[in-house]
Parts: C-alpha cells; structure tokens; sequence
C-alpha cells in the first residue's frame, strides 16, 4: 500500500506576492496611526482695542456675520454647548463650504468651541477655538485656532495653510475693526 503525501510548498512568485501585501497592510496601518495622532495647527491672533466682552459681543452676534465677516459667513443655531450649529464658510477662493460642528466650550467672554468631522471621524476633524483673552488697558487677544485630526489632513496642509488661514486672519481683523467700534 503506497501512501500519497502531498507537500504544499509556497511558490516563489507567491511568497513574494503576500510579503508585498503584507509590507503594504503595514505601511497603511503605520500611516494611518501617524495621521490619525498627529495634528496640524492653524493658529492666529489679533490684539483687540475692546473689553473681551465687546469683542464676545461681536463673535456672538451671528446673525450679524454677513455685514463683516469674510469667512464665516452665515452660521446659525443656538450657541450652547452639546448643540450643532450650521456655519458656512468662504476659502481665499470664493468657494462656499457647509457644515454642521457640535459646540464643545461656549463661555461668553472667554471661550467658543466647535468640532467638526467628516462622516464617522478620523477622517479629517476639526477642532476649532476662539479665546480671548484680557489685556491691560481693557483690551483683549484674540487668539482664532484650528486642530486638524485625520488620515486626509496630511494630503491637505497646504490647501489649508493657503485658503484657510489666511480667512481666520481676515476674520480677525474684521472682528476686531467692528469690535472697536
């Protein structure tokens, strides 16, 4: 009686295959755990000849953003925190985007704070903030700021650095020109 053994050798050509894919899963794992827990910044601020409490005043006045604001240029719903707000916003390109942030801080005088996400989250988060701050002289700082979180963010840093920041400084300006009055 003859007993057939059948022995499975990979073939070269497949053992290289599945190493490929396997070098790929894990460049794809490592650079979405870098994307995901690194974070670009966009960070600005402005000195305001106003009391924070002006310059709340005119952060706050959301129906009035149209008259002056030239990237946030409508947002409505109800400042309060745990709440979603609609904001449209314009680039440095004229181009219009809508979304819906869920407040994380409303503090009048000191704090407005939004998250905003794509889908699910991870993808491309948003984490925005206005503080002000009291000078002396009753004056403030208002420091505008963006904490992007997300595996699409490292695609778009430029886009970013080129058609947003440029919008939170024309914003502060503006605010703070309508906040002195």
């Amino acid at each position: 009686m003859t007993t057939a053994t059948s022995t499975t050798k990979k073939s070269p050509v497949r053992r290289r295959v599945l190493t490929a894919l396997g070098s790929a899963a894990i460049l794809l794992i490592g650079y979405c755990v870098y994307a995901i827990a690194h974070t670009t910044v966009l960070h600005t601020e402005i000195e305001v000849d106003a009391t924070p409490d002006e310059v709340w005043k005119v952060l706050a006045d959301r129906a009035a953003y149209p008259e002056w604001n030239p990237f946030i240029v409508s947002s409505t719903g109800e400042l309060k925190t745990g709440a979603t707000i609609t904001n449209v916003l314009k680039d440095t390109n004229g181009k219009d985007t809508t979304f819906t942030p869920e407040l994380l801080a409303v503090e009048p005088g000191k704090e407005l704070r939004w998250i905003g996400k794509i889908a699910f989250g991870g993808i491309f988060d948003g984490e925005h903030a206005f503080r002000i701050e009291p000078l002396d002289g009753g004056r403030s700082r208002l420091i505008q700021e963006e904490k992007f979180n997300g595996i699409a963010v490292p695609f778009t840093v430029s886009m970013l650095n080129e058609t947003i920041k440029p919008q939170f400084e024309a914003m502060n300006r503006a605010l703070a020109a309508r906040a002195r009055g």
